[in-house]
């Protein structure tokens, strides 16, 4: 199977389409299509929000009635099921679609492989794989929670120069300059939860809400704190505001019923977890997460918390802003904590990594590239298909 040049520039442009739905479509797939007829470009199309138009329909919306004999190029298999919107395989067929090249097979069980399978029995001519690691890299958040159960998690930090996250007394605010802290607000705008520790909580009494630019997501976040014995002061902002901002606590069996007895009453959503040790009850919160359907999270803090993720291998993307200034001391905490890293040769590698100044600041974005053999064994995914 062989793609031209001009066949990868409309995928490229399908891909670019696609981004334009992230925080809008999730926990649906970004999807971006392109329909050329007689080498020009009728009609193009993404999902642009959850519950609304897959990208094959609005693309044909868009190319018209006249499109018989075109070529659709589209990030992700068409659906082929019924779900929020009819099967996208049904309109391709009956516009008279000639040619269908897919960046790549939709994972979901409900479509994996059964779309390209109806569009090659209607006599389509269909191709897969063009660009398709561009398509993983996009929807790997999608991927990884129909494969796991377990959603995306996002690490997020600012340190200085010499990997202080905080100073020996636990102060923070702020390390990094404005320029880093829009980008962070750019961040919150398009995840499902942000994630923080108790101590993280009480020293720095964050509000964790977005405050986006216009024109850009703002889904309202779900503010999750994890603390063992369910501690917090109700002065925090994040209690004051729970009626209003959604907050999660999630806590150990060593938690006090009167503790969430009153953190209930302030409309904190409790969720008291049985396992013993911090790294079970880590991956329990994120399978509890993945089961409300939570494609995106955004963890802030703070070094406890960042070490039992990582331990876990479950840090998925990240975010570093590095200030060009000096803390010291031993008792100042560094990003991650936990058991660590034994051996340099088994240090953990950033891929696709940038690397931007914001300010004075110095801006470090990449992705972690983690082994997950574990499968979806609960009832997430009939879920999932009644959504889609």
């Amino acid at each position: 199977m062989s793609f031209t040049d001009v066949d990868s520039r409309h995928m490229l442009r399908a891909l670019e389409l696609a981004e334009r739905g992230r925080g809008f479509v999730e926990p649906n797939p970004m999807v971006g299509c392109v329909i050329v007829r007689d080498g020009t470009v009728v009609g193009e199309g993404f999902h642009a929000r959850f519950g609304g138009p897959h990208a094959e329909v609005a693309a044909l919306e868009a190319a018209g009635a006249n499109v018989r004999g075109s070529t659709l190029y589209v990030t992700l298999e068409p659906c082929c099921h019924q779900g929020k919107t009819p099967p996208c395989t049904k309109a391709v067929i009956a516009a008279g679609i000639r040619r269908v090249i897919v960046a790549m097979q939709d994972p979901f069980a409900e479509v994996s492989g059964k779309g390209l399978a109806e569009l090659k029995d209607a006599g389509i001519d269909v191709e897969v794989g063009l660009h398709e690691d561009l398509a993983r890299r996009l929807n790997a958040p999608y991927v990884k929670l129909l494969s796991t159960g377990k959603p995306w998690v996002i690490a997020k930090w600012a340190m200085t120069l010499d990997g202080k996250i905080a100073t020996r007394s636990g102060y923070s605010k702020w390390i990094s300059g404005s320029a880093a802290r829009e980008v962070v607000q750019q961040l919150r705008s398009r995840v499902d939860a942000i994630l923080i520790g108790r101590r993280t909580a009480e020293m720095d009494d964050p509000l964790l809400t977005a405050r986006p630019e216009k024109g850009t997501p703002a889904r309202i976040a779900k503010r999750v704190i994890v603390s063992s014995q369910a501690r917090m002061s109700p002065g925090s902002q994040l209690i004051k505001t729970a009626k209003e901002t959604p907050v999660l606590l999630a806590c150990g069996p060593e938690s006090d019923k009167n503790d969430i007895r009153r953190l209930t009453a302030r409309g904190v959503e409790v969720h008291r977890f049985s396992a013993t040790t911090r790294y079970e009850r880590t991956l329990d919160l994120l399978e509890r997460l993945g089961s409300l359907k939570m494609t995106n999270i955004l963890v802030e803090g703070g070094s406890q918390l960042f070490g039992t993720l990582l331990d876990a291998r479950q840090i998925d993307e990240v975010h570093v802003f590095i200030a060009p200034k000096l803390f010291g001391g031993e008792k100042a905490p560094s990003p991650i904590g936990g058991a660590g890293i034994g051996d340099v040769s088994a240090a953990l590698q950033l891929e696709n990594t940038k690397i931007q100044t914001l300010g004075e600041d110095v801006y470090i974005h990449g992705y972690l590239q983690n082994q997950r053999p574990e499968l979806v064994t609960n009832s997430l995914l009939p879920r999932l298909a009644a959504d889609r």
